[in-house]
């Protein structure tokens, strides 16, 4: 007889599993998130009908804001303004892990103040920093809000409301520490934020613009939506393309939801970069499109400055370690990351046409979010590439079981135009056609280029596409001994027909038909027919 209980408390969840077996010994497991996990026996517990495990009152801690706080921190009276304005009838709220618990409290506020139906999205399809268009599909929703950290990627179904929250931030100590890390009143300085630290921003740039005057505070600029209401669409930013615009000697450049303008006479490697917020992928990916910048982060929840000291140059290297890896494949898994960032499906219809003209097969792969198990699924895939927004596509690959390149990394692998500079790109948009890292595809299927792999040592061929194997004569055609050091598989089904093991044998034709019997009854432990043997 076996008895489970599960008991969630306010610190994690705790669960108990008793295990009665024929043995007299207890074995009682206890998993807490605060604890080590741990076994422990006893007698007393062996006689226990866990009665008081079933009558215990659970003490939770209540973490909800007051409303006060809750209206101030998620800006409800914008959000009520842009339902009512635009006549929103089901609303659509997205909110991260970490923010759930207040949604039951801002679904009642919007309640109060709209007539619309709210549908909380707790669980995104990808990553949370996307809008799940998708989700909101299914809820027939005709609008999103979006709480909490975004990517600002743009989307195109429908339109959109970011609401990044209010973190607390001691602005004079920022500004202390903004002194000491950069003690130079004529440093050449540009200030970006967390998005939850937006709401500071403006008091921060006064402090900062009275003793240094070199200095340029980012401004936030939001993605452009079906719906350009001021509301959705910043008033100063007349459009979302990351790029750079020179006007009357100044530069503009966007980048990842942040804009700001530079003197067209300088460069942005004569910069230095402070970042307001602590470690996460949205540091990282700006260290690594403006690689060749000094980083300074300011932690407003730690207090705490510091000059980065992360080896760039490494990161970038191993990321060159995973193009190589890219050339030397010859099947390649295009993963969709995301189905909510506009112009997703163009990057990956280019991406199959570009590794169909270098010679090598393609598969397309819709899995939800990634992570080992599922991509450990295809082993016939040499290398996948991930379609995500630039905060997401960034993947450390090690605990998988065939590294996972981001679309720049592909192209740079497969695309004979496109040369190794240092400078690294996130955003698949800026490699379509208008991107300003846009490079046209070789034209010709016969452009064959052979060179060395620097993993393996081995002569590789990059393209010539598919119709290169082929004779227009059928005829065979004689292999070269010189060029060709291994067997290679072009297709997945190549792969498998060369594995010992390809499943069970259904061996059609070959196996006589019977009727249905009758199994076994009973248990592991004992069979029917098995008892009656013992008792005979």
């Amino acid at each position: 007889m076996t008895v489970g209980y599960i008991q969630a408390c306010a610190k994690g969840t705790i669960m108990h599993f008793v295990s009665r077996c024929l043995r007299p010994l207890d074995i009682r497991w206890t998993c807490d998130i605060d604890k080590p996990s741990r076994m422990s026996t006893s007698g007393a517990a062996f006689s226990s009908d866990g009665g008081e495990v079933i009558q215990r009152k659970l003490e939770t801690e209540q973490k909800l804001k007051t409303c006060g706080d809750i209206n101030t921190l998620y800006e409800i009276q914008r959000c009520v303004h842009f339902i009512n304005s635009n006549k929103f009838q089901r609303v659509a709220l997205q909110f991260p892990d970490s923010l759930l618990p207040d949604s039951v409290a801002i679904v009642t506020e919007l309640g109060k103040q709209t007539d619309s139906q709210c549908y909380v999205l707790g669980d995104t399809s990808y990553g949370s920093c996307c809008v799940d268009e998708v989700a909101a599909q299914h809820v027939k929703a005709d609008s999103i809000i979006h709480f909490g950290r975004t990517c600002l990627s743009p989307t195109r179904r429908l339109p959109v409301l970011y609401v990044f929250g209010q973190q607390h931030i001691d602005v004079e100590h920022c500004f202390s520490s903004f002194q000491q890390l950069l003690p130079d009143s004529d440093s050449d300085v540009i200030v970006l934020h967390d998005l939850v630290f937006a709401h500071a921003i403006d008091l921060l740039t006064d402090k900062i613009n009275e003793k240094y005057p070199n200095v340029k505070i980012s401004e936030i600029k939001y993605p452009t939506s079906r719906n350009n209401q001021d509301e959705i669409l910043s008033s100063k930013s007349p459009g979302y393309e990351d790029a750079s615009v020179v006007e009357d000697e100044q530069q503009t450049i966007s980048k990842f939801g942040r804009q700001f303008t530079l003197s067209s006479r300088k460069n942005i490697r004569d910069y230095t970069m402070f970042y307001i917020g602590g470690e996460s992928l949205t540091l990282t990916n700006l260290m690594m499109t403006f690689n060749r910048c000094q980083f300074y982060t300011y932690d407003p929840e730690t207090r705490t400055g510091r000059q980065e000291t992360v080896n760039v140059n490494r990161a970038l290297m191993k990321r060159f370690y995973m193009i190589e890896r890219a050339k030397d494949a010859q099947v390649i898994g295009i993963v969709a990351g995301t189905l909510g960032v506009a112009d997703y499906l163009q990057v990956i219809s280019r991406l199959k046409e570009m590794i169909k003209k270098a010679g090598k097969k393609s598969y397309t792969f819709v899995m939800g979010k990634v992570n080992v198990a599922k991509m450990a699924n295809f082993s016939e895939v040499d290398v996948y590439v991930l379609v995500a927004c630039p905060e997401n596509t960034l993947i450390d690959s090690t605990e998988f079981y065939k590294p996972i390149v981001t679309p720049f990394e592909m192209e740079l692998a497969c695309n004979q135009a496109r040369e190794w500079t240092g400078d690294y790109e996130t955003d698949f948009r800026q490699m379509l056609p208008g991107g300003k890292n846009y490079k046209d595809l070789p034209n010709s299927l016969q452009d064959v280029q052979t060179d060395m792999s620097l993993i393996t040592g081995a002569m590789r061929n990059i393209g010539g596409g598919e119709e290169s194997y082929l004779v227009e004569t059928g005829s065979l055609v004689k292999r070269d001994d010189v060029l060709t050091l291994a067997t290679k598989h072009t297709t997945a089904g190549e792969f498998l027909a060369s594995r010992s093991w390809q499943g069970l044998e259904q061996k059609l034709g070959e196996t006589p038909v019977v009727e249905a019997v009758e199994g076994q009854r009973g248990i592991a432990a004992g069979y029917a027919n098995e008892k009656q043997e013992e008792q005979e």
